[in-house]
């Protein structure tokens, strides 16, 4: 009975599972925080992990470990492999301005579009590492000069597993790698040449494994025992392993970020940049929607009331759909999808009637909810068959997100048991590098609620009307 490990270092916290690599029984578990903010010294992340590692009864014991990390963040390291600057996360968007440039400077907003698209799948967005990495040329010129390699999060991580053994050591995956903005998923080649573009230099680059290839052993410091390393991923390309999404399957999660995807056998290359032609970590594709605002939404409106989730989930259950005509639009933090980073949240159609806890509730529900519905109607115009949608992530655990969702999407809605989808994904893929085959082991999972398609046309179309209406920061 091999045992295999699998971590999510996100955002928020870093999760470890230990499972059998064959059935995928969970066996124990870990968990530490990471600090807030959007720009956060590596290190911090490091010593979660071993924290939630020895959480989870320490790695001696396990056959391999992969690691599933927040995609997009900027690593930067110096000649002599030291982290050179705080890395810049996912969700800081002070780069925005630098994708807009990089757009431009490729022809302008149609033509930079397609130029992007057809070279790496995505258009930059203010997410995209590249777009991070001209921010720091221009703004952080010293620093900059002192790069000689940039990673993501999860390479990071793997490469100290490792025992950081030089910058050559380096190893990433395709699922990640495809969201950096120098990657492309149609060719499977860097686009070395766009990252000079951008920086103004070319830098050593992660090496690009398959999904089942080994990025070497665990440092024996570690409890490592000839432990194999797995590529990694990024955490959407995860979750999408940990659920077992297959064909027609559309996974939405709502953590920190929302996203929507699906898995498929050809590339994409959305021009207009609503969706992202990313790769996934079975060796196919995973054309990919992300809003910025998703889970704290549901937080932000809970606070504002003066109540916990609980409640604000039945709060907004007791409220009609529609919420009798309040909309929220939920760019609380500038938006992604659409790309619109100075954009500010508002709620429109306030009456003395709406103004009730319950509507605010029902309303912050739904606006969330519809924000990740455009992504799928995005995703449905780049050709995805939508058969039904696999609900995760912390903000699938409320009941009326779980409830309205059918009301919302317009299709059935699955959603498994509560858990840790991202890093089963990693365990999971772990388990394929430890045992071999020509695709991952099969896992069964148990305990899913399923929620017929319940339409209720009018929440998207108030939506619609009101998300236009939004004001940009000045």
């Amino acid at each position: 009975m091999p045992l295999v490990a699998g971590v999510d270092s996100s955002t928020q916290s870093c999760k470890v599972v230990v499972r059998d690599a064959e059935t995928g029984t969970l066996l124990r578990q870990g968990r530490a925080p990471h600090p807030d903010g959007t720009e956060v010294d590596p290190e911090a992340w490091w010593q979660a992990l071993r924290g939630a590692t020895d959480q989870a009864g320490g790695l001696a014991d396990v056959a391999a470990v992969s690691v599933a990390g927040q995609q997009h963040g900027m690593v930067c390291l110096d000649e002599d492999g030291r982290v050179v600057r705080p890395a810049l996360l996912w969700n800081d968007t002070r780069s925005a301005d630098a994708a807009a440039d990089l757009v431009q400077e490729a022809g302008g907003v149609a033509a930079g579009g397609r130029f992007w698209a057809e070279a790496t799948g995505s258009v930059p967005v203010a997410s995209f590492t590249i777009t991070k990495l001209r921010w720091l040329a221009r703004h952080e010129p010293e620093l900059a000069a002192r790069v000689a390699a940039v990673c993501l999060p999860h390479d990071w991580l793997t490469w100290r597993l490792a025992g950081a053994p030089g910058l050559a050591a380096l190893r990433t995956d395709r699922g990640d790698a495809s969201g950096t903005g120098y990657w492309s998923p149609a060719t499977g080649d860097y686009r070395l040449d766009l990252l000079e573009r951008a920086f103004g230099r070319r830098l050593t680059v992660p090496e690009v494994l398959g999904p089942a290839e080994s990025a070497g052993t665990l440092a024996a410091e570690l409890g490592g025992s000839g432990a194999l390393l797995g590529a990694g991923t990024g955490d959407n390309a995860a979750a999408a392993l940990g659920v077992g999404a297959g064909p027609g399957d559309v996974v939405v999660s709502i953590g920190t970020s929302g996203t929507v995807f699906s898995v498929a056998d050809v590339p994409a290359a959305d021009d207009s940049g609503a969706v992202a032609g990313f790769a996934d970590a079975s060796g196919r594709f995973l054309p990919l929607v992300c809003t910025l605002n998703a889970a704290r939404v549901l937080d932000a409106a809970a606070a504002m009331l003066g109540v916990g989730l609980d409640e604000l989930a039945e709060l907004a259950l007791s409220a009609p759909a529609g919420a009798d005509g309040l909309v929220m639009v939920p760019y609380l933090e500038g938006e992604r999808t659409p790309n619109r980073p100075l954009a500010t949240g508002a709620v429109h159609g306030l009456t003395l009637r709406t103004s009730t806890p319950a509507h605010l509730a029902r309303a912050a529900v739904e606006g969330m909810l519809c924000a990740l519905a455009d992504g799928l109607d995005a995703l449905t115009a780049q050709g995805a068959t939508v058969r039904r949608v696999i609900l995760v992530g912390g903000g699938a655990r409320s009941a009326a997100v779980r409830r309205i969702a059918p009301q919302v999407f317009g299709c059935p809605v699955v959603v498994p048991p509560a858990g840790e989808y991202v890093a089963d994904g990693a365990a999971r893929q772990a388990a394929w590098v430890a045992l071999g085959g020509p695709t991952p082991p099969v896992w069964e999972l148990k305990g899913t609620e399923e929620y017929a398609a319940e339409p209720v046309p009018a929440v998207r179309e108030q939506y619609a009307a009101a998300r236009g209406l939004v004001l940009d920061r000045r």
